[in-house]
């Protein structure tokens, strides 16, 4: 098993651990992902045994009282519109774009394992009207878009069983695109739970033409090196309960360092893995509000 296909295995075992998806759901998705019976029901019994999953204890739901409202972080969001656009080998790439009025920088939104959501355009339509142009990819766009899958399920495999070289170069091509539309800005990148980890794996790659990134609560890639990214002031974002993932935190602050880039590393207390989600039962509104304000600090300060 790969690193991330361990990840998204770990994410639908989460889900249940929570209590956000039953026993059958659960089994379903780690089916698609193509966990055997024989894998999958013990790693389920292990939550029951802890009093976790349905039947038991959940951490899901708001973090806070305020949360309940589910009022999105930042600004109201400036209209996404979808566009496609070339990929690599000719390939068409699709996404959504928002146009700030005046923009200070341009940023590249990749998106969670639900794939490329309403969520996901509204927070490319908030970073344009916080000043940002914003393009959320698809990173599903050769097997004809998020869209055409049923469920999240599905969606979920599908981004598992594509190479995550593809993803690199779909990436990079959509660099490509924000310079072809805002030629005159510098690029930033923002990319949540497993697009925080596309993003990680972006600066891994070696992509000089980031200014900066912000990896929200993403897995770091195994012995990553971002010195082919020398020009990336980087973000890093994570809930102070996300046990699984800030288990790479320390790698990925001892990562930046070594390759001298500019960095931060920010942990949000009381929140917990996708806490940034205002359509998730994660959402927590109080620290969504203040990662969202400290994220486009960040790009007013690397991108403007």
């Amino acid at each position: 098993m790969s690193q991330f296909d361990q990840y998204l295995t770990e994410e639908v075992v989460e889900d249940y651990s929570d209590g956000i998806i039953t026993r059958r759901e659960a089994l379903r998705r780690l089916a698609l992902l193509g966990v055997a019976a024989a894998v999958a029901v013990p790693l389920l019994a292990a939550c029951d045994a802890a009093g976790q999953g349905p039947a038991g204890p959940t951490t899901a739901g708001p973090a806070d009282p305020s949360s309940a409202s589910a009022t999105p972080a930042g600004p109201s969001p400036l209209p996404a519109a979808a566009i496609t656009f070339k990929g690599p080998d000719n390939r068409e790439l699709q996404g959504a774009w928002a146009a700030a009025d005046q923009p200070r920088g341009a940023v590249l939104v990749v998106h969670e394992n639900r794939g490329l959501t309403d969520h996901i355009r509204s927070v490319a339509g908030r970073l344009a009207a916080s000043g940002f142009s914003a393009l959320a990819i698809d990173l599903l766009s050769e097997e004809g878009g998020t869209a055409s899958f049923n469920d999240e399920g599905e969606v979920t495999a599908a981004l598992n069983n594509a190479p995550d070289s593809r993803f690199v170069a779909d990436m990079k091509a959509a660099v490509g695109e924000l310079q072809r539309r805002t030629p005159e800005a510098k690029i930033g990148a923002v990319g949540f739970c497993f697009g925080g980890g596309m993003v990680w794996t972006l600066l891994a790659s070696g992509e000089p033409r980031l200014a900066a990134a912000s990896p929200f609560y993403g897995p770091l890639p195994d012995g990553a090196d971002f010195a082919g990214s020398p020009n990336a002031a980087v973000l890093g974002v994570y809930g102070e309960q996300d046990e699984r993932v800030n288990a790479t935190r320390d790698a990925a602050k001892q990562a930046l360092e070594k390759a001298g880039l500019t960095h931060e590393i920010v942990t949000y207390p009381n929140a917990g893995h996708a806490f940034f989600n205002d359509t998730g039962q994660r959402y927590n509104a109080t620290a969504a509000a203040a990662a969202y304000e400290k994220l486009t600090g960040w790009f007013n300060t690397h991108l403007g």
